[in-house]
């Protein structure tokens, strides 16, 4: 293996290590903004949610649904919650 391919693959590597880390950081990040005190913080927070879906959001948004009161914000979850269960099978 040449110089060049292996500093492809380290940079490949770092690259998708990086990438990974930064992602589950704006989830976390996300996931606290949705129990937020502010409701267009927990609004910001369903779209991003919404843009990601997957069996560990669905989990988060069975939380929110339990913890939410606001009724628009409750149908909108309610919605993606739905979408998300559908499309994941």
């Amino acid at each position: 293996m040449g110089p060049k391919t292996r500093a492809l693959l380290i940079g490949l590597v770092v690259g998708t290590t990086a990438g990974a880390l930064l992602a589950q950081h704006s989830m976390d990040r996300h996931r606290r903004q949705l129990f937020s005190g502010r409701p267009l913080r927990r609004l910001s927070a369903l779209g991003y949610v919404n843009s990601h879906p997957s069996v560990e959001a669905v989990h988060l948004l069975q939380d929110y649904l339990a913890w939410e009161r606001h009724p628009v914000l409750r149908r909108r979850a309610e919605a993606i919650a739905r979408r998300m269960e559908a499309k994941l099978g």
